[in-house]
């Protein structure tokens, strides 16, 4: 092992002890095996040019440091409680509910307004992110947005202010702060439903690093870090394995792919992996086959039915919408543009996805009338390159090998960030929602609806949003073809 770096996180500042003492969720255990999680993966590829002789080198494979996640009670499953004689134990019930209930109320109980600041960025990159033509697309903003905070704290000078000024952050430690509350927020695995942010640092043992650094990362963000060989066949199969658990083999077709190349210096991956069931499930009897309009032709698909009694029914100048609520307090918003209308210049007009992402409550053309929706089951996934799309969103620097500065990671060597792919993939059924992702980076007037009822058809080109309970943008996507 390489010892001075196992030192060195043996010994974390008294800063970072005492922010993960003050925690009570957090208890960093420094491991020899990795604690198993579903997720959706971000990787950062970092190149590099040796600029020192003096490497420090050690067995490859090891596992330096390893998360320890929230506790948090199980969600009880009612059937358990029913006696033999067909009775049912509310008090035996009860005792395991109000456990699972006050873990979730103490895991969720992050300061009021601690989000603030992302609108702009979720805003901004969404419609770049989803920029793909007559394809299906699908991303994680919620993910990126931790892959780039991890990005920014191996960063220095214009690499690291730029990715602050995107994420609308004033520094790193107001980052690391929002960071720590995003994470929580959001993190739920009680058997029900799963919402689990996961982070990894992956070190090449031929390089020398900043202990305080991966401590950082260790500590701040759950982070487990391992090191080895980088780009050799062990530590890529070791890789593909760690994105394999993390998304729960959503995306195996996707994460074989995933090679770092030999001159590859260090490797970022966060992760989320997402499962919820809708809060009024359907009807697999009421489900009818139909034709969808996508891009590339009509095709055969199957339809689920519900009618919602109430809405909300929202619209805008180019754009119908509703959503489904989730059992764990998200919502799937289904937006479908007006008739000649594309998601592309929805995205573009933004009055949409404001209106998602902003105090939707309060939208001033929405309606609570009876809607009769037809939803195509889909199962999509998507592969894309976010290379431009960060440079179109002003992180540039980073990129270039003559400017980047990742002194903070790797205080001996220039390096600077070759390229980003984002997989990601999200399906829907009569009983919920199951999504990964994974990225690789080394509105004016509108027309009124009907009075009571209107038919919301999603049979051509449609935009969706999965947010949180927080209103924070987990997936979002395109469906040309379901």
């Amino acid at each position: 092992m390489n010892e001075k770096l196992a030192e060195a996180l043996g010994h974390v500042s008294d800063e970072h002890i005492a922010e993960a003492a003050a925690h009570k969720h957090r208890r960093p255990c420094w491991i020899g095996a990795v604690a198993a999680v579903l997720a959706v993966a971000i990787l950062v590829g970092i190149f590099w040019k040796p600029a020192s002789e003096h490497f420090t080198v050690s067995p490859s494979g090891y596992l330096l440091a390893g998360p320890q996640y929230p506790e948090m009670s199980p969600y009880p499953n009612e059937m358990e409680y029913i006696r033999l004689d067909g009775t049912f134990d509310d008090e035996g019930f009860s005792v395991v509910y109000d456990a699972w209930r006050a873990d979730r109320k103490a895991q969720y109980d992050q300061p009021k307004g601690y989000a603030d600041g992302l609108e702009d960025f979720f805003a901004a990159s969404i419609p770049e992110f989803l920029a793909a033509g007559e394809e299906n697309s699908v991303c994680s903003p919620v993910n990126i947005y931790m892959a780039l905070a991890m990005l920014a704290e191996t960063a220095g000078g214009d690499s690291r202010q730029q990715i602050l000024d995107l994420l609308g952050a004033r520094n790193i430690d107001k980052l690391r702060t929002q960071v720590d509350h995003v994470w929580n927020a959001h993190y739920c695995a009680d058997d029900a439903t799963a919402v689990v942010l996961a982070n990894s640092l992956w070190l090449d043992e031929g390089m020398t690093y900043n202990p305080d650094t991966v401590g950082t990362l260790a500590e701040a963000y759950y982070a487990s870090v391992y090191q080895g060989d980088l780009g050799s066949k062990e530590m890529n199969q070791a890789l593909q394995a760690w994105l394999n658990e993390q998304t729960g083999g959503l995306l195996e077709e996707q994460a074989q792919n995933v090679e770092l190349p030999p001159q590859t210096a260090v490797a970022l991956a966060s992760t989320i992996y997402y499962r919820a069931k809708w809060q009024n499930e359907f009807w697999e009897d009421a489900n009818t086959e139909g034709i969808f309009h996508g891009t590339r032709g009509d095709q055969d698909v199957t339809y689920m039915n519900k009618t919602i009694d109430h809405g909300p029914y929202f619209w805008g100048e180019d754009y119908a919408a509703v959503y489904l609520s989730l059992r764990d307090s998200s919502k799937m918003w289904l937006i479908l543009p007006d008739e000649g209308k594309t998601p592309a210049e929805v995205l573009e007009n933004g009055a949409a996805l404001e209106m998602v992402l902003g105090d939707w409550n309060s939208h001033e053309n929405q309606k609570s009338i009876k809607v009769n929706l037809s939803l195509p089951k889909f199962d999509i996934a998507a592969d894309t390159r976010l290379e431009e799309s960060l440079r179109n969103l002003g992180v540039t620097a980073i990129f270039d090998e003559e400017s980047a500065d990742l002194t903070p990671i790797l205080p001996e060597a220039q390096a600077w960030l070759d390229r980003v792919d984002h997989a990601a993939r999200v399906a829907i059924d009569e009983e919920g929602v199951t999504a990964a992702a994974y990225t690789v980076m080394l509105e004016a007037g509108a027309s009124p609806p009907p009075e009571d009822e209107v038919d919301l058809v999603l049979d051509r080109p449609f935009l969706f949003v999965i947010t949180s309970r927080d209103n924070l943008p987990l997936f979002a996507g395109v469906v040309n073809e379901p």
